[in-house]
């Protein structure tokens, strides 16, 4: 896992090198180039449940009494090949998604009243893509590119920082009986019933 003093990838901690280069022999001749690229530049690797393809950019050296860092940031990569999204999960602190390059993403929010809706982040801000978007904590969220999309470079960050303990992957099942109307992205979206729905013990980014 990345070293406790990650501020950036280009700051030279060096903390990743190797997951670095095994993203760059994984992935060089196999899928896009732009894509391959960014796998290597960034040391991408799945995210556990999740699987979207991430890597931990910062964690704050100051933490709450539990060991919870006051903030962390992420760098993710949505693709069409290899695959990467994020399948729906909940988080108990507020998330906020920042919009970077490549194709427009669709977020899915699930919220606890009930309710659902979603986002579309990209570069089109003048044609309602947005580049930036707070998930409220609690809130059950997914995310995908959009159809035909090839790629999407996204961070998200957050205050409290992302703990393990914080996440909890959401089941087909389970959502489909709170949110029927969703039904096709929960079937499509949704963490399967044979895969785990929390982190690995001791997981953090």
């Amino acid at each position: 896992m990345p070293c406790r003093r990650h501020y950036v990838y280009r700051s030279g901690c060096g903390c990743n090198r190797s997951d670095r280069r095994a993203a760059s022999h994984s992935y060089r001749g196999l899928v896009d180039d732009d894509v391959a690229g960014l796998i290597e530049l960034y040391g991408l690797r799945p995210l556990p449940v999740e699987q979207t393809l991430y890597a931990s950019t910062w964690v704050s050296e100051l933490s709450f009494a539990d060991g919870v860092p006051a903030g962390t940031a992420i760098v993710g990569l949505y693709t069409s090949d290899p695959p990467s999204r994020s399948l729906f999960h909940r988080l108990t602190n507020d998330e906020v998604w920042h919009f970077y390059d490549g194709d427009p993403i669709r977020l899915v929010l699930l919220f606890e009243d009930g309710t659902d809706t979603e986002v579309i982040l990209g570069s089109d801000v003048h044609d309602g893509q947005r580049c930036q978007a707070v998930v409220p904590a609690n809130t059950w969220q997914a995310g995908e590119l959009l159809p035909g999309g090839r790629y999407a470079l996204f961070g998200c960050t957050m205050a409290p920082g992302f703990s393990g303990q914080a996440f909890t992957g959401g089941r087909v099942d389970e959502l489909m009986a709170t949110f029927p109307q969703r039904r096709d992205d929960i079937e499509r979206l949704g963490v399967p019933p044979s895969e785990p729905s929390l982190m690995p013990e001791g997981f953090n980014q």
